[in-house]
């Protein structure tokens, strides 16, 4: 499949080249080497070969005449062929984008997911992105890369967007399953577009995920200072301490990702040992009634259990009684290590660490769980709740981790398509950066709409069918992946793309001057991060919101660019 879709980009550029007309410099003996040639070589008389003046940019595209990217590279100015070109470009980014993601997964079965997941999945997933920012603005003169970094702007606002809007509202009504009792339950969508009674859930660390893309947007927000405070003193130095805070950020969010699976692994054990105390307390309180009715614990009953669970009549409770009891009490569709719950239960009541359980200890032990339970008023409802808390903690991965076959033969093919993406991504950025700005020249649209429509669509295609696909499956786990990486993709064009943005808007001594754009970003970020950062379940209505916010953020920035002047 990858290599037909080589063939054909291969195919389509041949042919393109075929048809567009281009100029070829040759060299003259002449004195006037601002002189190019008009295709008659120097074996012709001097006096016979007409010359023109070199023109400078403006004047080629005044006169119908484009520069040739790398000097080879077709160009076109009128409408169609720069729509073609696009095309063709937008292509073969997509093809790194699939190709960077294609040897990122490779090295993840191998390395897992702490360095890998943490640091070069995120960082090579905003990769094109960063790239077309760079180009957009690192040739030309300054008052050239000043008109050029709009189409960075445009990528970069135009990739938040459309991952929080289009995205984001599709994997809703693609992963949508029946809510019961506030969860969706997996696999079963009988409910069809109910708008509250169909929708997803996530785990806790996709609420979490969207809590960090909240913080990302701080950069933006003290770039902006100076335009809000109406300062135009000092926003050389506002730029420099912005890019600051957003390499911080980076760096900190790297390393969450690389800690977080250690830190997932804790929260599980912990979630399961609070879900066997829930589930003891349900099992000791089917036949007894261990809270009175103002909900404090029945010591009289808690002795009599003590006594029913010391089999031997010696007055305490051994790792075999333990044991037994843990064993004999069902826990729903919960998986853990037995004999690591009975540790546990051992360490909480234990507190001479003598290896037994005392009546007194065996009473302390259980006040203290039914005073956690206490809030919840039921006992059941209190084992519903750590049921539920356990799910939330499960790992996201849908599938089971094994060996891997022949790891050094899949490291090396990992490194060449991670090789062979980002020198498609590198070599190609250019030339989609010019193509776009020939053709808002020929149709007369700013660089930033055509950036903000078209280019996400190159760079983010690859990371949305796999979404798009993962979330089809309709389940929790692949829900919770699925929504994690939008929120992780939109932190890292906040943090890194910003990053590469500010550094040069900071080097080349360019002026700040995005503040309709800017303003679309926060409101998409803080709307969708305040909308899903509370809850763990998105109901199917809550997908309009989501594709409400794209037409609007182009909207407003067309209103406040070109009606109010805020540019």
């Amino acid at each position: 499949m990858m290599m037909n879709q080589i063939c054909i980009n291969l195919f389509l550029f041949l042919v393109l080249i075929s048809s567009v007309q281009s100029r070829f410099i040759t060299l003259h003996s002449s004195d006037h080497t601002d002189l190019i040639s008009d295709g008659i070589t120097d074996n012709v008389e001097k006096s016979t070969t007409p010359s023109i003046q070199l023109p400078n940019r403006q004047s080629y595209l005044s006169e119908g005449i484009c520069e040739e990217t790398y000097g080879f590279l077709p160009c076109t100015t009128t409408v169609f062929g720069n729509l073609f070109l696009i095309i063709i470009y937008g292509a073969l980014m997509f093809l790194a984008a699939r190709f960077l993601s294609t040897g990122s997964e490779l090295l993840l079965e191998i390395l897992g997911p702490g360095i890998v997941g943490g640091l070069f999945l995120p960082m090579l997933g905003a990769l094109p992105d960063a790239l077309l920012i760079l180009v957009s603005g690192i040739s030309g003169t300054k008052e050239v890369a000043q008109e050029q970094v709009l189409v960075g702007m445009g990528l970069l606002a135009g990739s938040t967007v459309m991952l929080l809007t289009l995205l984001w509202g599709s994997c809703v009504v693609l992963g949508k399953c029946d809510i019961e009792d506030s969860t969706a339950v997996d696999l079963k969508d009988t409910k069809r577009l109910s708008l509250t009674g169909s929708g997803v859930t996530v785990d806790i660390w996709t609420k979490y995920a969207s809590w960090i893309m909240i913080i990302s947007v701080v950069p933006f927000i003290i770039v902006q200072l100076p335009q809000i405070l109406h300062i135009n003193s000092g926003r050389h130095l506002v730029v420099l301490i912005s890019l600051i805070v957003s390499v911080t950020l980076l760096i900190s969010y790297c390393l969450y990702q690389v800690f977080q699976p250690w830190i997932q692994r804790r929260k599980l054990a912990y979630a399961k040992h609070k879900h066997v105390m829930s589930g003891i307390l349900r099992h000791l309180d089917l036949e007894n009634k261990l809270m009175t009715d103002d909900y404090s614990p029945n010591i009289d009953i808690i002795k009599k259990l003590f006594r029913s669970l010391d089999l031997n009549d010696d007055e305490t409770l051994s790792v075999q009684e333990l044991r037994a009891l843990v064993i004999g009490i069902r826990f729903e569709e919960i998986e853990f290590d037995k004999e690591d719950a009975v540790l546990k239960v051992l360490s909480d009541f234990d507190t001479s660490r003598d290896g037994c359980i005392d009546e007194e200890e065996f009473i302390r032990g259980i006040s203290k769980w039914l005073d956690e339970a206490k809030r919840h008023k039921m006992i059941h409802k209190f084992y519903q709740h750590t049921k539920k808390e356990h799910d939330q903690w499960l790992d996201k991965s849908d599938e089971v981790a094994e060996g891997v076959e022949n790891p050094n033969w899949i490291s090396v093919k990992a490194g060449l398509l991670l090789l062979l993406g980002a020198t498609i991504a590198a070599a190609f950025a250019d030339p989609l950066v010019d193509t776009v700005n020939n053709f808002s020249t020929a149709t007369s649209i700013p660089p930033f709409f055509i950036s903000f429509i078209a280019l996400p669509l190159a760079t983010n295609s690859s990371e949305a069918v796999s979404a798009l696909i993962f979330a089809s499956r309709k389940k929790k786990r692949t829900a919770s992946l699925t929504f994690s990486e939008i929120y992780g993709a939109v932190t890292m064009n906040n943090i890194l793309c910003l990053s590469v943005f500010l550094a040069l808007v900071y080097v080349r001594g360019l002026s700040w001057d995005f503040s309709a754009e800017v303003l679309v970003i926060l409101i998409v970020c803080v709307v969708m991060g305040l909308f899903t950062s509370f809850h763990t379940t998105f109901p199917l209505w809550t997908c309009s919101v989501a594709y409400v916010l794209y037409p609007f953020s182009l909207v407003l920035v067309y209103l406040l660019d070109y009606v109010f002047g805020w540019s």
